[in-house]
This record gives structure tokens, C-alpha cells and sequence, in this order.
């Protein structure tokens, strides 16, 4: 139900949530869970890689979360939840049954069309691997020629998001996946170090690749950095500037990068689009 719309650089969107209903939700790591929710009218949800909605709690309020998959039944959406405030805790709280407002879903994804027929290099960082899942499941299931390679970082092993996930894209050979902790703790026999410490450990073609990129903006920064030199282009490197989104539809101005808005410009970027935004000082 969509009761009032604006344009934006691509079509219109609500501004006023409609009524989901969680189907499921459960605990991914300590602090953060993962929601499958529906629309309650009982209609198919979709999406492109890379998009968010922004996620409502009536009597607390809503906040922009990536959309970090399908549901297993293609009718609904998961997002992955960080309880980090009033209302990440609220959207944390819901059980199956619940029901929130959704508006979405909204943003610019992944371009997922550029991925046929060449290596695709996806890093991530954090629970930034949740906005990138989309784009490693869609890369995975290409037809034709080109590797999947992803990297993954995160604080500690028990911080590690999809556990499952990153075991079966490894085995099933579809996927190069290389997974790094910055500290190590007992029983770790993988590798420890920034993610980009790893990036070198995989072979791809740098020349005809496109790198999806999405974590903290300094780790970001760095990766785009070496990915440059391993000979990809800026315009094929892209990256997700989730920062700040507060209305979804550039009216508030709580996400404004210099004379872009993240939430409908982006959030994902080509590099070449916003390197002398990343690089500016308190921007």
C-alpha cells in the first residue's frame, strides 16, 4: 500500500511504510540478527543486489538495513541487524509474527550486469558482508567464463557472519573464498590480518574484472588502493557508502557527501564517481 510517492533519480518511492510480517528471525552473532519478513498482504517482494529498505518500528522509528538476501522461498527479504540504538534493538526484539512498516526496497545496487564473462572480486568487511551476499550468490550463478574470488574480515572469529554460507561457497568451487580475523583466538587456523593483507593470495584478472567493495570507509580506501594495482579500473571498482541514511529519499539531507546524496545516488558508487569524496578530510 503506497499512499504517497516522489521522484527520486529512479522510480518513485513510498513515503509512507507498508505492513510486513516477520516470518523468522534468529541470532547470527553476538549482537546481531537476521530477519526474514514479507509483505503482509501476502505479495512476492524483490530487489537488486545491493539495495536497502528502510525498516520501521511504530512507536520507536526506522532505520536504512541492507537487504542481505532473498528468502529461501523468493517471497520474502532478510535483513541482518546490528543492535546498536533504540530502534536496531527494537527491530532485534521482533519474533515470527511481528509485524513492522517497510518502506523500499530503495538505492542504487550493485550493477550485476557487468559481472558476465569476467573475474568478480568481492571484499568485505564486517557486517558489510551483508549487503554484498546478494551480489556473491548472483556472481556464483553465472553461466560462462569468470572466476568468483570474496574476501572477508572481520574482528574475531566469532564474528564471522554466515558461517554456513561462507563454508558451502568455498566447497561447492563455485567461489575463491578467503576469510581473515584481525586477532586469532584458540582453535583459529585461518588467517589473521586485515583483509587486505590477503587480497594478494588469489589469482584474478585485474584488467577484466569488477570488484564490488563494502566495510568500514578506511578499509574500503585501502582495498580500492590495491585493487587499483592489481590493474582493475576505477569505473570497475564499486563500492557501498552506507553512512548516515535517515529518510531514504533525500529530503532529510543526513547522508549528503559533498554534492551526492547516499541514499538515492547510491549507495553503491563506481570509484571513480566519489574518490575525491573518500579522500577529503572530515567530509
Amino acid at each position: 500500500m503506497v499512499t504517497e510517492t516522489r521522484h527520486t533519480d529512479g522510480p518513485h518511492v513510498a513515503t509512507v511504510p507498508s505492513p510486513w510480517v516477520v516470518r523468522a528471525a534468529w541470532d547470527e552473532t553476538a549482537g546481531i540478527r537476521s530477519l526474514d519478513i514479507a509483505p503482509a498482504d501476502g505479495s512476492s517482494a524483490s530487489f537488486i543486489p545491493g539495495q536497502f529498505n528502510m525498516l520501521y518500528v511504530p512507536g520507536v522509528g526506522e532505520i536504512a538495513i541492507s537487504i542481505s538476501s532473498a528468502s529461501p522461498d523468493g517471497k520474502g527479504l532478510i535483513h541482518t541487524v546490528r543492535e546498536v540504538g533504540a530502534v536496531s534493538a527494537a527491530l532485534c526484539a521482533l519474533e515470527e509474527g511481528s509485524f513492522l512498516g517497510v518502506r523500499g526496497p530503495l538505492g542504487r545496487g550493485w550493477p550485476v550486469e557487468l559481472t558476465a564473462d569476467c573475474d568478480v572480486v568481492i571484499i568485505a568487511g564486517g557486517l558489510g558482508l551483508a549487503p554484498v551476499r546478494p551480489a556473491i550468490q548472483h556472481a556464483m550463478s553465472r553461466d560462462g567464463d569468470g572466476k568468483t574470488v570474496v574476501f572477508y574480515g572481520t574482528r574475531t572469529p566469532s564474528d564471522i557472519l554466515y558461517q554456513e554460507d561462507l563454508f558451502q561457497w568455498a566447497v561447492s568451487g563455485d567461489a575463491d573464498v578467503r576469510t581473515t580475523v584481525d586477532r586469532g583466538a584458540p582453535g583459529w587456523n585461518g588467517n589473521v590480518g586485515v583483509v587486505t593483507s590477503i587480497l594478494g593470495r588469489a589469482e584474478f584478472d585485474g584488467p577484466n574484472a569488477v570488484a564490488f567493495v563494502c566495510g568500514p570507509e578506511v578499509m574500503m580506501r585501502f582495498t580500492v588502493f590495491d585493487l587499483l594495482k592489481r590493474g582493475l579500473s576505477d569505473d570497475r571498482i564499486f563500492v557501498s557508502l552506507e553512512r548516515n541514511m535517515h529518510c531514504g529519499v533525500g529530503l532529510c539531507g543526513h547522508c549528503q557527501l559533498g554534492p551526492k546524496f547516499i541514499c538515492i545516488n547510491g549507495p553503491v558508487f563506481p570509484y571513480s564517481e566519489v574518490a575525491d569524496l573518500m579522500t577529503a578530510r572530515e567530509l
